[in-house]
Formats: structure tokens, sequence, C-alpha cells
């Protein structure tokens, strides 16, 4: 009998292999993938289980998914490169680059606020279709012309699914490429990374469909019905069966519909976690890579009600600034990536059957501790 999970695992970190095997077989998780590199090098790279609730279909090497918020990363990475190549300066105004986006009280909003969940446009006044999320004249226009819900750079509050919109436009202004374009030829062209923002027809055949969590997946925040959080995922909205339409996976909606597996995922962070460089190419700046780390704003956000921190894009531990060069981020359901430059480590894990955390659940964390652990033990060997 076929072993439950494939791939490749160095057996210093057999560990990992052991917890998303037991995952696996116990039905807490349906179909997976989990890749490590680590100070350059893959060390992990397995998957397993099944793509459909009946387990006649299994998961395969080159299975891709819809790893929702994950996908942030991925337009944090395109907007690094430009930064990198002096195209783009985080502290300047968004109007520089998107003249339209000043209007409404937005002209001092600058660059970093819309990496960092700070420019107040968390969602939108204007009630909006999932139809209209597959729009991008629209829904950047919209927000052009939205007015911020608090004080842009006064504190963060999740920018659930306008992020990419808001990112994607200033690199569209500064390449005249889409997001997705620009993506593809400057970060997985040169690493090879199986990713996509705008998914070809080509590849829908080893699209996996995700198995929404419980609420059948209706993302909402909580409070009144006039607290941001509330109002945040009112418009726009969407939900999890929405990631099973053509529509949406060749759209290009770069806070939520990246298509990819850890491997791709883990792939394009090992940049960052090991100093600009993947198998032997540079993407980035070492000087770039440790700006990530330097905590741009900390606090309650306004979304989630929890205390947030977030350097460049990406979460940092709250309250970790000079303690530890790590940072982080997850997706509706319970994609996972984590990039830690103290040990040169960049993971992910991907998966199909969703839970209800927006930004991951034990599952990810389990790894993550498995993982960890395998590396202090190298240490101590």
């Amino acid at each position: 009998m076929a072993e439950i999970v494939q791939g490749y695992c160095d057996e210093r970190f057999l560990d990992v292999k052991s917890v998303l095997s037991s995952m696996l077989s116990s039905g807490e998780d349906l179909g997976s993938s989990f890749c490590a590199t680590w100070r350059g090098e893959t060390v992990v790279d397995i998957w397993g289980g099944h793509l459909d609730v009946e387990q006649t279909q299994p998961w395969q090497s080159d299975t891709i998914v819809n790893v929702y918020s994950t996908t942030k990363t991925m337009s944090f990475m395109c907007a690094l490169i430009l930064a990198d190549q002096t195209l783009l300066d985080f502290d300047q105004r968004v109007s520089h680059y998107w003249p339209e986006f000043g209007a409404a009280g937005k002209h001092e909003v600058r660059v970093w606020h819309l990496m960092n969940h700070a420019a107040g446009l968390s969602g939108m006044d204007v009630a909006v279709s999932e139809e209209d999320l597959y729009d991008w004249g629209k829904m950047t226009t919209l927000l052009a012309e939205q007015a911020p819900w608090w004080e842009p750079g006064s504190a963060s509050g999740y920018h659930a699914l306008t992020q990419g919109y808001l990112i994607g436009e200033v690199v569209r202004r500064i390449t005249a490429k889409t997001l997705g374009e620009f993506f593809a030829e400057a970060v997985a062209g040169p690493v090879g990374a199986d990713f996509f923002i705008g998914v070809p027809g080509s590849e829908f055949a080893r699209v996996g469909d995700l198995v929404p969590p419980p609420n059948d997946g209706a993302l909402s925040g909580q409070g009144d019905s006039d607290s941001i959080a509330v109002r945040t995922f009112k418009s726009p909205s969407t939900s999890a069966l929405a990631s099973r339409t053509d529509a949406w996976r060749r759209a290009e909606i770069p806070a939520a519909n990246g298509h990819g597996n850890a491997r791709a995922v883990a792939k394009v962070h090992t940049a960052l976690a090991n100093e600009g460089l993947v198998d032997g190419k540079r993407l980035l700046s070492s000087e770039t890579c440790r700006s990530v780390m330097q905590a741009r704003i900390e606090g309650m956000d306004l979304v989630f009600g929890n205390p947030m921190a977030f350097g460049l894009g990406f979460g940092l531990p709250p309250g970790s600034e000079g303690k530890r060069n790590l940072c982080f981020w997850g997706g509706w359901g319970g994609s996972r990536a984590i990039i830690d430059q103290d040990n040169q480590l960049s993971f992910s894990y991907v998966m199909n059957k969703m839970a209800d955390g927006l930004l991951g659940d034990e599952r990810g964390v389990k790894l993550a501790g498995a993982l960890f652990g395998s590396l202090a033990g190298l240490g101590k060997s």
C-alpha cells in the first residue's frame, strides 16, 4: 500500500512528514502540500491526500489550489522588486503614481499604508457584486473615489479584498502591466514557481476545488453593523464556492485568488529568507529583504480586533522588533507561509479543506512546530 504522504523529506525533518501523515489519516486534512527551504536548499517537499471528499482523486505533485490571502505575499514581492529597482518608494504618496487616487481625502496616503492595511480602505461604501470583483477597472475606479474610513497611517485594519487592487494598480501605473503579468515575468518566471494570479485555461485541469468551511464560506466580521470589521466584509464580499468558478480563476484578485502549492510559495519566499537569492538567482537585494522585518505599524487591528504588527506587507509577531527576524502571512481556510531570516528558513502549507480561520488554523501551527522542533534538535546534536 502506497504511503499517504509522497515527495521528498530530508531525514532530519521526518517529524514534519509524520505530522502531515497524521492529519491526513485522521481526516483533519483532506489534501495538502508542505514545503520548506533551509539555507537556500529544499529540505521538505511533500504532499498527500485527495482532491475530493469521496477520496477518489489523489492530490498530485503538480496540484495547485486557491490559497486566498497567501496571494497577498506575492503582491508584496512585486512591490519589493520595484522598490529595489528604485521605481517605487514606499514613503511616497500613492497619488504620485496613481493621480486619481488622491480624491476624497486620500492625497496624503502613502504606499506603505497600502502594504500595511493602514490606508483606511478595508471596505467600500458602494455595494459591489461578485462579478464586479473580476472587473479591474471598476474596482480600482471605485477605490480611487472611496473616502478612508479612518485616518490613514494611524492604525491598521485588514484590507481583506481591497489590498490587491490597491497595490496592483500602483504596480500597473509603474510598469504598464497587470500585477499578474508582472508577477509572472519578474517573480514566478525567474525562480520557476508554479503560482498564478489569473490562472490560464491551460492549467485548469490540475486546479483542485476548495472544500468550504462549515459555514459554507461566507466571510464576516465581528461587531455591530456599523463597525469597521463588519463593513469590511460587507462590500466587497465573496464566498468560498466562488473559487470553483472559471471566472474567479481567470480573474486577477491579488489579495485572494492566487493559485499554487506549497512548493511554489516556499520557493518565492526563499528570496526573503536567503539574502535575496533563489537557486543562485538574485531576486532582491539583501537590504530590501531586511527591510521587511522592520515594523511600520503596530497596534490593535480595526478589523481583526487583535494586536497586529506589519513590516512592508508581511505580518510580524507583535512586540518582536529587534528580537527575531521572522515574518508570516496566511490565507482564509488554512494556507500558511513563514519566513525566518535568522535560520534562513522559508516554509509553506497549502490545503483544500478549509477551516473557519481567516488566516490559518492549528494544522499550519502543528507543521510549523514540527519543523522548528527538528531545527532546534539539529542545534543540539
